[in-house]
Parts: C-alpha cells; structure tokens; sequence
C-alpha cells in the first residue's frame, strides 16, 4: 500500500503551472502559511493564512500577484508577517484600520479649502439664518429676520471684505486684532464688538462641524483675550470693569461652596455664560429658551430692545439639567411661583457681607461687578 504522497515546498515552476480550478498551494517548513491560489482570471495570487493572536479566528491578508511579486519577496514578507503575529498583533486589522485611516485622509483632501468668507457662509447659511429642506419645508435660523441681515452686513462689511480671501484656518491671532483695530480707528467701537463676537461665533461653529484640526484654536477668541488685556474699548457705552480670567476662575471655584442658595448660585452661574444682566436671568421664562437653536430670547431688557442670546454648550447642559426642575420660569419664587426678584440677589449678597463670609475673599466685590 502506497504511503501518503509527502509535501513539497512551493516553486516558481508550479505556481507557473497552476491554472483555474487548482486548489490553493501551501508552502512547508520555516514558510508555512504562505499559499497561493489562482482566480478564475488566472491571476495567481500569494497570501498568509494564520490564526489571528487578537480574534483567536483564521485569518489571512493578500502579499501579492505573481509573478510581479516573486515567490522569494513572497517568502521574506511572510516572515514579516510572522513576526508580527509574534508580538499578539493581527496584519490582516492592521492593514485593516491603515485602508480605513487613508479612505478618511482622502475623504479631506476632497473637501475644499474653507475661506473665511466660505466660513462666514456656513455660519450665516447653517446656523443663522432661515433654511428650506429638499421637501420645501422651512427651517427658522437661530435669529429673527432683522437679526440675520444685520450678521450677514456686520460680517460681510469688514471680516469678509478684509479677509474674504484668505484660508480661514491660517488666520491669526494678530490677523483679526489688525481688523478689529482698523474698525475702532475709523471711530466705529460697535461695530468692532460685533464684528469680533460674530467672527469667534463662526469660527465655534465651524469648529463644532469638524472642519478644523483638533488643535486649531479659534482666532477671534484668542484676539478678544489680547483685546482685552490692553484694555481697548469696543462700546460707545460708559466703561464697566469686567472681571478678569484670573477673577473669573477664582470666583467659580469659591462659588460653588458659598453660602448662597442653589437658586442664587445658578442665577450667578447662567449670568457668567451668558453675559446677561442678573435682573435678565431673573426674568428668563421657557418659552423664551429654545435649547435646539441654543437661544434665549430677551423680551424686557434695560435698554428696551429685544435680543437673542446665543448659548454655550455648557450653558445648554445646564438648561437641560434646570429644565427638569422649573415649570415657567428658569428661577422661580418657591413662595410666589413668580420668577425672583434681582433685589433678592443683593440682599443675601449683604447678608453674606454682613456675617463676615464674603469679605476676606473680595467677592463681594466680584459681585457688583456681575
């Protein structure tokens, strides 16, 4: 009885030879693993079949064609291939996540480069102002009408006109202090403040679309803190003193831990985020929030002009959290159900002066300035 036909390693003269049909040929010794099969084309193809060290399932990645690859390049990329599957690794999901990491790398080289006007577009088109569906369905944008076109004039009147052109995410820091500059020195402070906030609020959203770097850091904001320091005044209004960035994060860790009541502690919390007056907060009802659009709509205000507030997104977590809390208004009374008053706000101020627990820190300085 004849033995069983004994293996034989793989050869250029029987990988030649191999038509379609073949079963797949495996080599031996220090190559096993490596096989080739042939396709119904006739193309012959070398691949490393294995146990996966991550998955514990067969596994197997493509090395290539032959004979473009020859069976000794064969050979020494199976070794390679070894070597990693000593060290617990899988070829076949690394070169896995390599193909999906390069689909994604070429994904963003198609998306076209963002000029600060194409900036301003997204800003003003997607957030904005009012958009209509594929069904012709209406999407009111995060401002009233007036609103938009008063963005769309406040930006396209010197951001756009003076940067228009660049690639927005080149712009810098001093780029936007120089166009901030030339709007006070041409007398018009107003339309500086709103030129910067408007500019810092589109470059947020862009960023929020992922159409910057994770390490891209928004100019217009790093512009306002720079503005700030040199104590530039972008209003035609009597001067305030605003808290400072050393202020501001000494006063919310003391906050939290103060004596004031949660009500207070949150009317104080929302004023920071929003730059709202305190008797603003007060006054702040429901159906003037809308959390979808990030908005408060400021009906009674002390200069008498209806505004929209823009919201930060730690400010919406916030709302969120109240809203499970509160019925009408944000701060009710729990006595009257009415929103409270601001004078609430400053007697428990004088309170907290008075028993000693707020002068020491200075805060009570801190808190006429809010």
């Amino acid at each position: 009885m004849a033995g069983k036909q004994e293996a034989k390693p793989l050869s250029f003269k029987a990988i030649e030879m191999m038509k379609p049909g073949d079963k797949d040929k495996a080599d031996i010794g220090e190559n096993r693993g490596l096989r080739v099969s042939c396709g119904a084309t006739g193309v012959k193809s070398f691949f490393y079949r294995y146990t996966s060290p991550v998955t514990g399932k067969l596994a197997q990645v493509k090395i290539g064609n032959f004979p473009q690859t020859s069976l000794a390049a064969a050979r020494l990329k199976l070794n390679e291939l070894k070597l990693l599957r000593q060290e617990g690794r899988c070829p076949a999901s690394e070169l896995k996540q390599e193909k999906q990491l390069r689909a994604i790398e070429a994904e963003q080289a198609k998306v076209p480069e963002l000029t600060v006007q194409g900036l301003v577009e997204l800003y003003l088109a997607e957030r904005i102002e009012d958009r209509k569906t594929k069904d012709g369905k209406i999407i009111p944008g995060a401002r009233k009408k007036k609103g938009q076109d008063e963005v769309r004039r406040t930006l396209y009147a010197d951001a756009v006109d003076k940067l228009g052109d660049r690639n927005a995410a080149e712009i810098t820091r001093n780029d936007v202090i120089t166009l901030i500059n030339g709007i006070v020195a041409r007398g018009a402070k107003v339309q500086a403040g709103n030129v910067l906030r408007e500019l810092s609020l589109a470059y947020e959203f862009a960023i929020g679309l992922g159409r910057f770097d994770a390490s891209f850091a928004n100019p217009a904001l790093l512009a306002k803190s720079s503005l700030r320091q040199t104590r530039i005044k972008l209003t035609n209004n009597r001067g305030t003193r605003v808290l400072s960035e050393a202020e501001l994060k000494k006063f919310l860790q003391w906050l939290p831990g103060s004596a004031f009541s949660p009500t207070i502690k949150n009317v104080l919390r929302l004023t920071l985020w929003t730059g709202c007056r305190t008797g603003e907060v007060c006054n702040m009802a429901w159906k003037d929030v809308d959390l979808d659009k990030g908005t408060i709509h400021l009906r009674e205000t002390k200069t008498g002009v209806e505004r929209y507030v823009q919201l930060s997104t730690q400010a919406i977590d916030f709302l969120k959290v109240l809203r499970l809390n509160s019925d009408t208004y944000l701060f009710p009374s729990t006595r009257t159900r009415r929103p409270i008053q601001q004078k609430y706000l400053t007697e428990n101020a004088w309170r907290l002066r008075e028993a000693g627990q707020m002068n020491r820190h200075g805060f009570n300085r801190h808190l006429r300035v809010i």
